[in-house]
């Protein structure tokens, strides 16, 4: 039987509250709190979320992590930023496995290539169709920043 997404985080969080992994279990309580309050806001709470847009939940969670390292780093407070990178590396077990930039700038191109663009005016076009089809498996910032490279070379 395949196992939900939600499924797999609520077992991982037993198996880490059992085995008293303080940080695993902080992490994942977190995830599951901001899956509660999605399922909450969109009126899902009897029903849950399917496991795309946890992942979109999941995906936001580990870039705050990204971002609040950052932040620490440039404040001086390497403890933080090494516990925010911790946290991220927990959380990451979730989304599925990230295109590397080689990979999405081939895709990028046979998008271009497909589609035809009119230069820079129709770059939500691209990203949006490039968005489609990688799901929740590259960085909307990066997908942006190599259709822009794309489109202005």
């Amino acid at each position: 039987m395949d196992i939900s997404l939600k499924g797999r985080i609520a077992a991982d969080l037993k198996a880490a509250m059992l085995s008293r992994n303080e940080l695993t279990t902080t992490t994942l309580r977190g995830i599951k709190a901001a899956i509660l309050n999605e399922e909450v806001a969109k009126g899902l709470r009897e029903t849950g979320l399917e496991d795309a847009a946890i992942e979109q939940i999941i995906a936001k969670e580990s870039k705050k992590r990204d971002e609040a390292a950052e932040m620490f780093e440039r404040g001086g407070n390497q403890a933080s930023a090494d516990k925010e990178r911790a946290e991220k590396e927990i959380i990451s077990v979730y989304l599925p496995t990230q295109l590397s930039e080689d990979e999405l700038s081939k895709l990028i191109d046979t998008v271009i290539e497909t589609m035809q663009p009119d230069g820079m005016k129709d770059i939500g076009k691209v990203i949006g169709t490039v968005k489609v089809q990688v799901g929740n498996s590259a960085d909307g910032a990066m997908i942006a920043r190599l259709v822009k490279q794309s489109l202005t070379k």
